[in-house]
């Protein structure tokens, strides 16, 4: 992925949807069991369209969609051999991951699947190592050989029914350490990518949230696959929702996915199976961020130079014979300049809008020692204000 980075949508759905308050409401808002679990037998989102999420996913320039499987309330969305917990024993009977897989399929959308390691609905599911067990079944007679023969079955299932895996996504660290799980999952999807939340460590990294930005402008050096969602309190669906400015989430994807990293944008389907459009419009705006990119946030290098910049902190990539200075947080005036360079540029554009920008070596009167404006290369006209809503990306190609 450091190399091969890729934008993608995580989509959680459960049935916590119907309680429009978070995806681990059950927990955090302390419910009782036979409630929550009575939620089940009224789901029945019979506005479900998978060709809408993918299409959805498609249209704002993304390559994957990973999707919760099973969440930590151990409610299965595929039809399992396993357990009644699931998606076929509600009034809706359908297997939606079946249908979300074969939506991928027909539109060349790469598919993921997330499997929680915490179950409050497997009689055998409390870890007392791990975290996330706040509304485990039983905290007392754990058996931690029975729940990892149901984890290895339900594994299997989804490594063999669902067609080709990109990613497989564990959840919450069990602090267990069992290489089979991850090698099965290997010899029944060659080629796949397993992250390192799972049973023994995986190929890539999963930085969540990133509610402080990360500092350092430097290219991870393992693989890596960033998340955050649209909006601040939940995953899943949650009525009135606190939602990320534009500003702050393609900061954010900027960010990481110059670093190298992929980066998968959540959304939360109602009960219904509809995602909202206050959602959809923020995928579709990020999506139009994206794409005015061109494709210089993915497969590119880390380009070391030492440019000295003045004006900003850029993280700084090549790609194709071209540099890219990224701007997570905006410029701080309508230019910048550098102090060293390879030579002059033949051409210097802003990829937010398509606009060529001027650009001269010329001594810069702010910018002096020992009593004399030095020279920098100045480029201008950069129309920061009216871009101060999104991350700002300039493509210089050299002479």
């Amino acid at each position: 992925m450091t190399h091969q980075n890729r934008f993608g949508m995580f989509v959680h759905w459960g049935i916590y949807a119907l309680t429009g308050v978070q995806e681990q409401v059950f927990a955090r808002m302390d419910m009782d069991r036979d409630q929550y679990e009575a939620l089940a037998k009224r789901f029945d989102p019979q506005k479900f369209d998978p060709d809408k999420w993918v299409l959805l996913a498609r249209d704002a320039g993304m390559e994957y969609v990973c999707f919760t499987a099973k969440h930590h309330d151990g409610f299965c969305m595929w039809d399992t051999a396993y357990s009644d917990y699931k998606i076929t024993n509600t009034p809706y009977g359908k297997d939606v991951l079946k249908m979300l897989a074969d939506s991928c399929a027909r539109h060349g959308m790469k598919l993921s699947v997330y499997y929680s390691c915490p179950d409050w609905h497997h009689p055998f599911g409390f870890n007392p190592a791990s975290s996330h067990q706040w509304k485990a079944l039983s905290d007392n007679g754990t058996d931690p050989d029975k729940y990892l023969s149901y984890v290895r079955d339900q594994v299997r299932e989804l490594c063999s029914n669902y067609g080709p895996l990109y990613t497989f996504f564990w959840d919450i660290p069990p602090k267990i350490d069992d290489p089979s799980l991850n090698e099965l999952i290997r010899s029944l999807q060659p080629g796949i990518f397993i992250n390192d939340r799972g049973y023994s460590k995986g190929d890539f990294s999963t930085p969540e949230r990133d509610y402080t930005p990360a500092s350092g402008v430097e290219a991870f050096t393992r693989m890596t696959e960033a998340c955050n969602s649209v909006g601040e309190q939940s995953w899943g669906y949650r009525k009135n929702e606190d939602f990320f400015t534009l500003r702050y989430l393609t900061g954010s994807i900027d960010r990481m996915m110059a670093r190298g990293a992929s980066y998968l944008l959540n959304v939360g389907p109602d009960a219904s199976g509809k995602i909202p459009e206050e959602y959809a419009s923020r995928i579709r705006r990020v999506g139009d961020w994206y794409k005015r990119m061109e494709g210089a946030l993915c497969c590119h290098e880390e380009d070391k130079f030492d440019y000295g910049v003045k004006g900003g902190v850029p993280i700084v990539t090549r790609k194709d014979g071209k540099t890219y200075f990224h701007f997570p947080d905006g410029l701080c005036s309508s230019a910048f300049s550098l102090r060293r360079f390879p030579c002059l540029p033949r051409s210097v554009r802003l990829l937010n809008t398509g606009k060529e920008l001027s650009f001269a070596y010329e001594p810069l009167p702010e910018f002096f020692s020992e009593g004399r404006a030095k020279p920098y290369l100045h480029i201008t006209g950069i129309p920061s204000d009216e871009l101060a809503s999104e991350a700002i990306v300039i493509e210089v190609i050299w002479r």
